[in-house]
């Protein structure tokens, strides 16, 4: 089988048009076209008159020896081996020490799949409910201002990706292809099959849902467990005879102690007491960079026509997204942020009195409004030196600001853009309707953000005009804050995946600093698991010698 990348065809083009093109570029006779399938498909969209498709295919001939040697070019090549294989797997029924995963978010789901793919059984734990009733929880919070600090869109079974855009995409490097091996789990478990091949592929958030429920109830067929509504308190670690220190165990709510070996620290971004705890414990972390700023909202409509131009609307390209950044004259650096086409803006709160915004949208993308985080870059060093919790409580600062801009009742502050430029507080208004729930609450953004962050953002909007038109039409909506970008802090790992002085421990997905999105989260969780699969029947091997 052999790997052809960089076919283009007009977008209306017909199977039949594929099949001559696959034929045309290869230099062969359509007999000898036995099978081919679509890898990747993209679109061509600088030349707004003339968009393509683009696609990558893997094409089984009659005779691809030949085909390949006279190929030039490098846009055929052998097909990659992107089949999965476990590094190991538990010899008979696993009766060893079974490992532990904390958060049931897209890393620590895979984490716990591949460990139990492998029959070892894990221990899932999740501070938050179970994802239906953690939905029925985070609808309150945007239809009545009732925050649940333990189920919310932070927090419970499939993680803040759940309630986001779903998007499935990253710039990680994957040389053995594990995020194909996501992809294809998530396929088994509902997602739609056009996830496998679209260069952009995303979900939708009714759709992770049940996806969401389906692994689990795969992880329990094999063996796994899941804990809901319990949070992990304290870490204990004792110092052994040879001077490492080594986790033992973790002290949960209620009072109960779970003794733990190896643990999968995959809590997410916002697990800030966990955070505290561990570094209480003399766990190694420090500070990362993250980004603050607000969500945007246009007319999908407007952002549809300066992406696609004539062909805005055509089912086959869907709602356009995109993606923006400039570098303003203070330092910083200004860019757009998690794009939700076709979706909305949402509550993200997580601590009372105190306010977070984030998008998300369904897989249809089809709500009027697209919206976008529209950040900027900040730095330990520069804005928040201090240790490596300092990043939480600058977001915390901001967050409690929004709070109380917004009225102190989970409203969001919001400002037109228009008025947001030159300083003046909105009043009214004006075409566009903000889809955040349970509502806007018109005022001057400057009350909740950074000078720098504002500063920067006056410059790189009219700029982002230029380069999209209507892009800073003065009606556009603003609404902040935007501060859950990624981990203010990362713990630190060795080469092993063990927490850097503490064995046992295996930091992993966004909250460690280790990932950022639905995808590289996952990635990230499928590693850790063969890291700690690896090491117990290693363990299990050496003790029955």
């Amino acid at each position: 089988m052999l790997r052809l990348n960089e076919l283009k065809l007009p977008i209306d083009h017909t199977p039949a048009d594929l099949e001559a093109a696959i034929c045309g570029r290869l230099a062969i006779e359509a007999s000898d076209l036995i099978h081919y399938s679509v890898v990747k498909r993209g679109n061509d969209a600088r030349r707004k008159s003339a968009i393509s498709l683009v696609y990558a295919l893997d094409v089984t001939l009659a005779d691809e020896a030949a085909v390949l040697a006279r190929a030039s070019g490098g846009q055929l090549r052998p097909a990659p081996d992107t089949a999965y294989r476990f590094p190991v797997m538990a010899p008979g029924a696993w009766s060893g020490p079974r490992p532990v995963v904390i958060g049931a978010g897209p890393c620590g789901l895979m984490a716990a799949l591949i460990l139990a793919q492998m029959g070892l059984k894990p221990i899932i734990i999740e501070r938050g409910k179970a994802v239906r009733a953690r939905t029925k929880d985070t609808w309150a919070l945007w239809r009545k201002s009732v925050l649940t600090p333990e189920s919310n869109v932070q927090f419970g079974e499939g993680g803040a990706g759940t309630f986001s855009d779903g998007k499935l995409y990253s710039r990680i490097k994957d040389p053995r292809h594990l995020g194909r091996k996501v992809l294809v789990e998530f396929v088994k478990a509902g997602a739609p099959a056009d996830i496998l091949f679209e260069a952009h592929p995303h979900i939708g958030t009714f759709r992770l849902v049940t996806m969401v429920m389906s692994i689990r109830q795969t992880i329990e067929a094999l063996g796994g467990e899941y804990r809901f509504e319990t949070r992990v308190e304290d870490f204990e670690i004792e110092r052994m005879p040879d001077g490492q220190r080594q986790l033992t165990g973790l002290h949960l709510s209620g009072g109960v102690f779970l003794p733990a070996r190896h643990v999968i620290l995959a809590v997410g971004h916002s697990a800030r007491d966990t955070f505290q705890a561990l570094c209480d414990r003399g766990v190694h972390a420090e500070a990362k960079p993250f980004a603050i700023g607000v969500r945007i909202e246009h007319p999908q409509s407007l952002i549809d026509q300066a992406r696609y131009g004539a062909f805005a609307g055509n089912k086959i390209l869907g709602p356009a997204a995109y993606s923006l950044s400039h570098q303003s004259a203070n330092g910083r650096s200004a860019y757009s942020f998690c794009m939700c086409p076709g979706g909305q803006v949402v509550a993200a709160a997580s601590e009372p009195g105190h306010l977070v915004t984030n998008g998300m949208s369904q897989h249809s993308r089809a709500e009027f409004n697209a919206n976008s985080g529209l950040v900027v870059d900040i730095t330990p060093e520069r804005d928040f030196p201090g240790g490596p919790l300092a990043g939480i409580a600058y977001q915390r600062r901001w967050e409690e600001l929004a709070f109380k801009a917004g009225g102190s009742n989970y409203q969001a502050p919001g400002q037109k853009l228009g008025d947001f430029l030159v300083g003046k507080p909105s009043t009214e208004l004006g075409s566009i309707i903000p889809s955040y729930q349970p509502g806007v609450h018109l005022t001057d953004l400057a009350q909740c953000l950074p000078s720098f962050a504002i500063e920067a953002l006056r410059e790189a909007l009219p700029a982002f005009g230029r380069q999209m038109p209507g892009y800073d039409h003065p009606d556009v909506v603003l609404t902040g804050v935007e501060t859950r970008t990624s981990s203010p802090v990362r713990f630190t790992r060795g080469k092993d995946f063990q927490s850097l002085g503490t064995h046992g421990l295996y930091p992993a997905g966004e909250g460690a600093g280790y990932a950022g999105g639905i995808l590289s989260a996952a990635v990230d969780g499928i590693k850790v698991a063969e890291a700690v699969a690896s090491s117990l029947v290693r363990q299990m091997q050496e003790a029955q010698l």
